[in-house]
């Protein structure tokens, strides 16, 4: 290779690693991930941090967990906070996500989600749920999805359970109602079958399972990066304690007319009508 052609190599070799640089995509980048609050900010940092370390590993970019302090706050993040470049949360908010903010479903949990309210009155009948009416009944705090559900069952504001939302984890509403502080508790089903001593009074319709979706401003190479990653996530036996903690076995891809419609289960909580005019 004379002088001149190799000066010309060289400025070329140069030009495409300036470009690749400047791409935005092609270089490693931060961003945030959200889960929804099923645990307090300490105890969700230990079952997603792996989580957090294997999309760190496999796709080359940083990820920061962002979680919330409660229900109240994760919903007013859903409704005005725009640095959570990927989200991980149940049907009605990704629905409003993909609604009102455009963003992109990438995978879901491949068990559909429902919810059961469990008790251990030996009394209690299958189907009879009115027979919990003024009896308190716990589950996690709105808008969250089991909370919505079990309000379906009790249209009638003058027959109401004592609902009670003060629980951190969805295990820790099993544990109340052990401890006799609650008649009943409204959990995931996918729960149901881990405490077979508690009897299953009603069983939801289903939605779609919870989904990771990124927002749209997120580089697409990135978001292929993510899925692929997702999609893989139940080959690698150190994540099995993550896929078992949020009840599934693995993830699958995810399309945005999966969620079609959820986010009408939104539509009773506070903040909904405010955040139709969004955008």
């Amino acid at each position: 290779m004379n002088g001149s052609v190799k000066k010309r190599h060289q400025f070329g070799c140069l030009l495409a690693l300036a470009l690749g640089a400047g791409s935005g995509s092609l270089a490693a980048a931060d961003y945030n991930f959200a889960v929804e609050p099923t645990y307090t900010p300490e105890r969700a940092r230990e079952v997603y941090q792996p989580l957090i370390a294997y999309l760190n590993r496999t796709t080359g970019h940083k990820f920061t967990l962002v979680t919330a302090r409660n229900y109240a706050f994760y919903w007013n993040d859903v409704r005005n906070r725009k640095d959570l470049h990927f989200v991980f949360d149940e049907a009605h908010f990704t629905d409003f996500r993909i609604q009102r903010y455009q963003y992109v479903p990438l995978v879901k949990t491949i068990q559909p989600t429902s919810y059961s309210l469990l008790t251990q009155d030996p009394e209690a009948t299958e189907g009879n749920v009115q027979a919990f009416v003024a009896r308190s009944v716990v589950t996690m705090p709105a808008p969250n999805l089991g909370f919505a559900l079990l309000l379906e069952y009790f249209p009638n504001p003058m027959q109401q359970p004592d609902v009670r939302s003060l629980a951190t984890s969805w295990r820790d509403t099993v544990e109340i109602v052990f401890a006799g502080e609650s008649d009943a508790t409204m959990v995931p089903s996918w729960l149901r079958d881990q405490y077979p001593n508690l009897m299953p009074v009603i069983t939801t319709r289903e939605f779609a399972g919870a989904a990771v979706s990124a927002a749209p401003e997120v580089p697409e190479d990135v978001r292929a990066a993510v899925k692929d990653a997702m999609l893989k996530l139940h080959e690698d036996p150190e994540l099995y304690e993550v896929l078992n903690e949020i009840g599934t076995t693995q993830f699958v891809e995810a399309t945005a007319a999966d969620y079609r419609g959820a986010e009408q289960m939104l539509k009773n909580f506070y903040g909904y009508r405010q955040a139709e005019r969004a955008r």
